[in-house]
C-alpha cells in the first residue's frame, strides 16, 4: 500500500482494533507504507496517544520507554497531552514501581509545566506502592504546585495509613485555610481513619459537622465506616439504628457491603439467629445477596462457631443461586478446616478447587501448608511443598522455618535436604536458617553431600 494511501489516521485506526500490545508495536514501528529516510512516514500525536497507552496498560514498560524517548527527536512538534502522562503514571504504580513512576512525571517528551492533576496522579500511585507521608509531602514540595481538594484528600489518606490523625487534622486545617473546600471524599477519609483509631464518639461529631457547617452529606463510604467501627466494638444494635438511618437517605444506596458487615458482626458477638432477618430484609429490599454476603457467612461458620459443615452447606446453596465462589471463599474453609486439626479434608477442598472453577492461589497454599505443619503431617506438607514449587509459589518465611524446625526435630536427614533444595529455589528461608540447617542436615555427612547441598543454596 502506497503511503499516500496509509497515513496516520489509518494507522491509528489499526492501531484502535489491534488487541495485542505486541502486534501494535510491530505495526507502530512498520507501518505499511513506502515511506524513505527522505520522506519518512509522518507519525500523528493520536499514533503515540495509542501505542504508549497500549504499551503501558500491557506493563511492556521497555518499549514504551523507547517510544516515549523518540519522541522529542523523531516528532518536535508533537508533545503529548498530560492525560496520556497520568496513564503512564498510573501503569507504573498499579505495577509497584514508585522510583519509574517519580521519573515519569518529570519526563521531558511531556511539556512543562505540569498541573495539579498530574501531581495527584503521582501520589495516588505512590501512596498505592505505600509510599509514606513524608515522600509524598517532598514530591510535592518538589513539584511546587499548588494543592488542590484532592491533593489534600491523598494526602489525608497517607497520614491515616501511617496511623497519624493528627497529621490528617493538621492537613485538613491546612486545606480550609487555603480556601479549598472539603468534599465527602475528605470527611470520609478522616471518619474512616477516626473509626480505625477507635475514636468513634469523635467520628460521629465530624459526621455532624460536614452536615451542619460544611452542608457536605453523608455517602455510603462514610456509614459504612461508622457502622464497622460500632460493629468492631460490638455495639451491634447502634450498628442497625445507623443503617435504619441509611434506609431513611433518599440520597444513599443500601447495599451488599452494608449487610454483609452486620452479618459478619452478629457471628462475633454469638448472634447468628439474627442472620436471617438480615437475609429476609435484604430480598423484601431487592438487595441481592452476593458473594461478599456468603463470604461473611462462611467467615462466621468458620471462625467463630467452628463449623466448617454449615459453612460448607452456605457454600453450596451460594453455587446453586448462580453466585460463584471466589478464593477469599475457600480460603475462608481452607484455613477453618486446619484450625480444627481436619487438615486432611482442607486438602481434598484443595484438590477439588479446580473443578470448581477457582484454583488454588498462594495463600491458599500456604494455609495448608500450615496447617499441616501444625498438625506435625510433615510428609504431607513436603507433598504441598512440592506443588508449590511446581507453581512457582513459596510458603511464608514463617511457615518455612517452622516447616525446618520440625523435620530437624524428627530427625528426618534426607528429608532435611530435599527440602532445603527445594525451599531454596524460591528464597523462603532467611539466611540465618540456612546456616543452622546446613549444620545438622547429617549426622555423619560427607564432603560430597554437603558440597551438594551448599551449590545448590548458592546458585539458587
Amino acid at each position: 500500500m502506497l503511503a499516500k494511501k496509509f497515513s496516520s489516521y489509518h494507522l491509528a485506526a489499526a492501531l484502535r482494533r489491534e488487541p495485542d500490545p505486541a502486534a501494535a508495536l510491530r505495526l507502530f514501528l512498520s507501518p505499511p507504507t513506502d515511506a524513505t529516510p527522505s520522506a519518512p512516514f509522518r507519525y500523528s500525536l493520536r499514533c503515540y496517544d495509542l501505542i504508549i497507552s497500549k504499551l503501558a496498560a500491557a506493563r511492556l514498560f521497555p518499549a514504551m520507554e523507547s517510544i516515549l524517548s523518540r519522541l522529542p527527536a523523531a516528532a518536535p512538534n508533537i508533545r503529548p497531552r498530560e492525560q496520556l502522562l497520568c496513564r503512564v503514571i498510573s501503569a507504573y504504580g498499579r505495577a509497584r514501581l514508585p522510583a519509574a513512576a517519580r521519573r515519569a512525571f518529570a519526563h521531558p517528551a511531556f511539556a512543562a509545566p505540569r498541573t495539579a492533576r498530574a501531581l495527584n496522579v503521582l501520589l495516588h500511585a505512590l501512596l498505592a506502592c505505600r509510599a509514606p507521608l513524608r515522600e509524598l509531602l517532598a514530591v510535592c514540595r518538589d513539584a511546587a504546585i499548588p494543592p488542590d481538594v484532592c491533593t489534600y484528600n491523598i494526602l489525608m489518606r497517607a497520614a491515616a495509613a501511617s496511623g497519624s490523625l493528627e497529621h490528617a487534622r493538621h492537613l485538613f486545617d491546612e486545606m480550609l485555610r487555603r480556601g479549598s473546600a472539603p468534599t465527602v471524599v475528605t470527611f470520609g477519609t478522616i471518619i474512616a481513619a477516626m473509626c480505625e483509631a477507635g475514636q468513634l464518639e469523635e467520628a460521629f461529631e465530624v459526621k455532624e459537622a460536614m452536615v451542619r457547617r460544611f452542608d457536605v452529606m453523608p455517602n455510603a463510604h462514610v456509614y459504612a465506616s461508622l457502622m464497622k467501627g460500632l460493629c468492631g466494638r460490638g455495639d451491634i444494635d447502634a450498628a442497625v439504628r445507623l443503617k435504619e438511618e441509611m434506609v431513611g437517605n433518599a440520597e444513599v444506596k443500601l447495599d451488599s457491603a452494608v449487610y454483609a458487615t452486620l452479618v459478619r458482626a452478629l457471628f462475633r458477638v454469638g448472634r447468628k439467629g439474627e442472620v436471617v432477618g438480615l437475609l429476609e430484609e435484604m430480598k423484601e429490599r431487592g438487595i441481592v445477596a452476593d458473594r461478599v454476603v456468603y463470604n461473611a457467612m462462611i467467615a462466621g461458620f468458620c471462625e467463630d462457631e467452628k463449623d466448617p459443615n454449615s459453612a460448607f452447606a452456605v457454600l453450596d446453596d451460594m453455587q446453586k443461586r448462580g453466585c460463584k465462589a471466589d478464593a477469599v471463599s475457600y480460603n475462608t474453609l481452607v484455613a477453618g478446616l486446619c484450625k480444627l486439626a481436619r487438615w486432611q479434608d482442607a486438602s481434598e477442598l484443595v484438590e477439588d478447587m479446580p473443578r470448581r472453577g477457582c484454583p488454588p492461589d498462594v495463600v491458599t497454599y500456604r494455609m495448608l501448608f500450615d496447617g499441616m505443619c501444625a498438625a506435625r503431617e510433615f510428609h504431607e506438607a513436603d507433598k504441598v511443598l512440592d506443588e508449590m514449587v511446581f507453581k512457582g509459589f513459596a510458603p511464608s518465611k514463617d511457615g518455612a522455618r517452622k516447616f525446618v524446625q520440625g523435620i530437624e526435630r524428627e530427625g528426618d536427614a534426607v528429608l532435611l535436604e530435599s527440602v532445603l533444595c527445594r525451599l531454596a529455589k524460591v528464597k523462603a528461608l532467611e539466611p540465618s536458617g540456612w546456616e543452622k540447617a546446613v549444620g545438622g542436615v547429617l549426622h555423619d555427612p560427607t564432603v560430597l553431600r554437603i558440597e551438594k547441598l551448599l551449590d545448590s543454596l548458592r546458585f539458587a
